[in-house]
């Protein structure tokens, strides 16, 4: 395996540490690691809310990207609690999808660690709605 897929998965475990941070919010239960096309790590971690208002991991580390003047990405891995990689919900394939419109087919998704089964977003989200 790709020593980079290595990287991604420990910035992501680094980060993973499920806390209440009110009485009816929750954090870091899932955490992510976002490669940009510059070879950068980003990292974020889901927000769960009571209202629905919270964020997935896999959105909130490409936040964190985009915060920091890039805008594209190259490989994504989402880890959850027992530390097993799991595949974006449909609006986070959605969010990468919009962002790269005419190259998100490329962006690779870590979908099994122990077997190294990787995905494209476009075996995920083969037709696109635009």
């Amino acid at each position: 395996m790709d020593n980079k897929w290595e990287e991604l998965y420990d910035a992501a475990k680094q980060v993973l540490k499920p806390r209440d941070v009110s009485k009816i919010i929750e954090a870091g239960g899932v955490a992510a690691a976002v490669e940009s096309i510059s070879g950068k790590i980003y990292v974020g971690v889901c927000v769960d809310t009571a209202c629905t208002l919270g964020v997935c991991a896999e959105r909130n580390a490409i936040f964190n990207i985009i915060t920091n003047g890039e805008d594209a990405i190259k490989r994504v891995i989402a880890i959850d609690g027992d530390g097993k990689a799991i595949p974006p919900c449909g609006a986070c394939r959605e969010f990468m999808t919009q962002l790269m419109p005419e190259e998100y087919r490329k962006i690779e998704i870590m979908m099994d660690y122990e077997n190294e089964r990787i995905v494209t977003l476009g075996d995920l989200t083969p037709e696109w709605w635009i």
